[in-house]
């Protein structure tokens, strides 16, 4: 049977691939293994669940918090809430387990479970593979008192909102921003903490229905949040996925300030600022070329890490770091934070244009990308790419090419049914070039 855990949680089509009897053994199988690491040891173990805005969301929590409940965990649903504000009150209140219902940015049809262990942190591949092992086992239920009970509660996104205002060393008094929030879990969070800290805010795509999470809008949408920056005259214009762990941003005049900028923006910051731990910033192997050269210049140390930010944040934690992040939009400030928070990173770069007088547009120049070709080929099976010799020479021949100045990155999605193809080049014809040619040797052998 093909893994279920994927770079972040287990993600399908809900009520296909995702069904409610998968979503309730998964969240048996994980108080199992979460209880037998210790976590659970003389006391009675706690629960917090919370869900982006998907239709689906509301039979997939039901399902989990049923499955938690009957294995002896009491649950807290603490309702729409962006995936970081899980993490948060996990850690917070205390919690052993987090549980958030979301496919992040994927279409409206698809959902995904996330789990959180004590301290907000995410499981590692270990954790993952306990849980999938026992799942389905036989097991001893719990009767009488010792079922766990289930109680409603939201009044943690009003502590998760101080915290994130807290995060900031100054106010955004002056600036004005217009903020997408995908029709998703970042609908009242992402603008009313603008909003406390200061900063004059346009709200875009916060109505959701159920159905509209990441239609059209959000980060993987830009042209609505572009436009309505260039028509508000806005300072900038953050946009996030429908989970709000990514912060994807414009600048005054629409154009796009890419992952690697913000995370380039931050680095400096707190390099200046004393607070850069090592003077190391870890990124994947998306980053552009362009992103380790500006770091070079600033003398500040890249450590990279296979794309997901889980992988980013194992190695912060492993050598002492407190700032990741991916060219996609996630971030983990890990001061404030143990997962990537898109609200948090829209605080901090804001502030850091406050503080500094610049533009975003005039902070993000710090890095000049090569240009940088992704091809998201589907109907292929992903499975079988590591052993296409085929394939490989392609490649090969594509990195010749390109030299020193360029380079070939391909790899399965961890959340999605496709291969990417990633090229960058010294031109961006090249790079379309070349990015074509690998596309079509994976569509020719691997469909």
């Amino acid at each position: 049977m093909a893994r279920l855990f994927g770079t972040d949680g287990v993600r399908g089509v809900a009520n296909a691939d995702l069904t409610a009897e998968l979503a309730l053994d998964l969240s048996v199988a994980a108080a199992h293994v979460l209880s037998g690491t210790g976590l659970f040891v003389g006391h009675r173990p706690t629960a917090i669940v919370g869900r982006d805005t998907r239709a689906s969301g509301e039979f997939l929590e039901a399902a989990v918090v049923a499955g938690l409940a009957s294995a002896g965990v009491d649950v807290k649903r603490v309702g729409v809430i962006p995936t970081p504000g899980v993490a948060y009150l996990v850690d917070e209140e205390g919690a052993d387990i987090g549980v958030v219902l979301s496919a992040s940015h994927n279409p409206m049809p698809d959902n995904g479970i996330k789990f959180f262990a004590r301290g907000g942190r995410k499981l590692d591949d270990a954790l993952e593979d306990a849980i999938e092992d026992r799942m389905g086992e036989p097991w001893e239920r719990p009767t009488g008192a010792r079922v766990g009970r289930i109680v409603e509660d939201v009044t943690g996104l009003d502590a998760y909102l101080g915290h994130l205002v807290a995060s900031i060393p100054n106010r955004l008094d002056g600036l004005s921003v217009v903020v997408d929030c995908a029709n998703g879990a970042a609908s009242y969070i992402s603008p009313e903490a603008l909003r406390r800290a200061g900063a004059t805010v346009t709200a875009i795509s916060v109505e959701p229905n159920g159905l509209n999470i990441n239609d059209g809008c959000g980060s993987q949408h830009l042209a609505l949040l572009q436009a309505e920056v260039r028509a508000q005259g806005a300072d900038l214009g953050i946009a996030h996925d429908g989970d709000a762990d990514r912060c994807v941003a414009v600048d005054a005049d629409g154009n796009v300030v890419d992952g690697d900028a913000i995370l380039a923006i931050l680095a400096i910051a707190m390099k200046e600022s004393g607070r850069l731990a090592k003077n190391t910033v870890v990124a994947t192997v998306m980053s552009n070329l362009g992103f380790h050269i500006a770091m070079r210049a600033q003398g500040i140390e890249v450590m990279t890490t296979a794309v997901g930010d889980r992988y980013v944040l194992d190695a912060m934690r492993e050598h002492g770091l407190n700032l990741g992040g991916e060219q996609s939009g996630h971030f983990i400030i890990s001061d404030y934070a143990g997962t990537g928070d898109g609200v948090l990173t829209a605080l901090q770069l804001m502030s850091r244009m406050r503080s500094t007088g610049k533009s975003l547009g005039q902070l993000g120049s710090v890095v000049a990308s090569l240009p940088q070709v992704l091809v998201n080929v589907r109907g292929v099976d992903k499975s079988r790419l590591g052993e296409n010799v085929q394939i490989a020479l392609v490649v090969a021949g594509v990195e010749a090419e390109l030299g020193a100045q360029g380079r070939v990155l391909l790899r399965s999605s961890g959340t999605e049914p496709l291969i990417r193809v990633m090229v960058e080049a010294a031109t961006l014809d090249l790079a379309e070039e070349s990015a074509a040619r690998i596309a079509q040797a994976v569509r020719e052998h691997l469909s």
